[in-house]
């Protein structure tokens, strides 16, 4: 256990933060398809589609400071994909390589057991070597790739599919 690190579940009042964290990541191209900043309006919607049992989404505290965020969103939108979950983390600049990321993943993973998700996913571009390779460390296996399905600045871009079975 780290006791560093500390979880809160998010309010409507912790969007900017988890927007800014969220648009630091753009400029790099290897983390999200969006290629301008979003704006809280547009994350609205998204907040609200979050529940704290099956669908949280918690704000990640070091030392009592806001730092991250991580989230289990509905994979598919069908009832027959209840029980799997797509995962995102997010880790503000400052904080990276501290393991963060790690542990959040391993505690909402045990959230997610103990309310009955079977399986999370990950969506991640193939160039992004670091979150392939956090997952893959935690024991998340390529379940999928699909080819040049996004193009970030003239560059087509491939995505993974990395899975887990909790159960």
């Amino acid at each position: 256990m780290n006791s560093a690190i500390s979880f809160a579940d998010a309010k409507l009042t912790d969007l900017p933060f988890i927007v800014e964290v969220y648009n630091q990541t753009i400029a790099s191209r290897m983390v999200t398809a969006d290629l301008q900043p979003i704006d809280t309006d547009s994350r609205i919607n998204w907040l609200n589609a979050h529940n704290q049992t099956t669908r949280p989404l918690w704000i990640i505290k070091y030392h009592g400071k806001d730092c991250g965020w991580i989230s289990l969103s509905t994979f598919y939108g069908r009832a027959a994909y209840d029980k799997t979950v797509e995962m995102s983390v997010y880790i503000a600049l400052d904080f990276r390589a501290k393991k963060i990321g790690q542990y959040s993943i391993e505690k909402i993973q045990q959230h997610a057991r103990q309310h009955g998700i079977e399986t999370v996913l990950s969506y991640i571009f193939r160039h992004n070597n670091p979150s392939i390779h956090l997952f893959t460390k935690l024991g998340y296996q390529q379940w999928g790739m699909l080819p040049e399905v996004a193009e970030l600045d003239g560059v087509k871009r491939d995505l993974v599919i990395l899975g887990k079975k909790l159960f």
